[in-house]
């Protein structure tokens, strides 16, 4: 899976003592399967730092999330699990890491729901209205927090002229979801990154990045069939 990180620099080398602790998932390097994400975050960074958005690209290899090797925990989506954690981490009463996990991923508390997380914690609101609002945010966010030396095995970063390649080839199959199967961009773009088709793709090893991209998007549609 390919995956973006925003700041105000390139990240050339991940130092995790640099990491800022009481974040949604904890104290930890956070990437995002979302481009324009991480460009919105490096906007907001650079902004306040009076420097320029820079965007790094990184491959993640998903084969982490069942290795035995590490302790993951991911949300599908807006949860009670995904509050009391969430809560837990950014609590600032205590200090230091609150859990034991090497990879985190799941949605973003952004800012309107890290506001509504104050109300809830002063009981301006109650817990149960809460998980109601929850349940019917439309906002697809996403992100992934490595907390651990060990768990940034799992993360390379991404050269530049091999990310080319993949771009040449995502465009067209992405384009041709849109026209073959009515997805919308968004859609689209999220069925072809988050496939398995995808992340032989993006494993320069494999060598499937010398393929062309109609034998690529074949790959997909037998994946999509299955």
């Amino acid at each position: 899976m390919q995956v973006f990180h925003g700041s105000y620099t390139e990240i050339l080398k991940i130092n995790l003592s640099k990491s800022q602790a009481n974040k949604d998932f904890g104290r930890g390097f956070y990437v995002t399967r979302f481009r324009p994400q991480a460009e919105k975050w490096a906007a907001i960074i650079a902004r306040i730092n009076h420097k320029k958005p820079v965007v790094t690209e990184f491959t993640f290899y998903e084969r982490a999330f069942e290795d035995n090797r590490y302790k993951v925990l991911r949300f599908s989506d807006y949860n009670e699990e995904w509050l009391n954690f969430v809560i837990l981490n950014r609590d600032r009463a205590t200090a230091g890491q609150k859990h034991d996990y090497d990879i985190v991923e799941g949605p973003i508390a952004d800012d309107r729901i890290a506001n509504r997380i104050d109300d809830y914690l002063a009981g301006l609101i109650s817990k149960s209205d809460f998980l109601k609002e929850l349940i019917y945010t439309k906002e697809e966010t996403h992100q992934i927090c490595f907390c651990t030396v060990n768990s940034l095995q799992m993360l390379q970063k991404t050269d530049t002229k091999f990310s080319l390649l993949i771009t040449r080839i995502s465009e067209p199959v992405i384009e041709s979801l849109i026209t073959e199967f009515g997805f919308d961009e968004e859609k689209a773009t999220d069925v072809f990154y988050t496939s398995k088709t995808f992340s032989k793709l993006s494993d320069k090893n494999a060598g499937f990045y010398l393929k062309s991209w109609q034998e690529i998007q074949d790959m997909l549609k037998k994946e999509m069939k299955l």
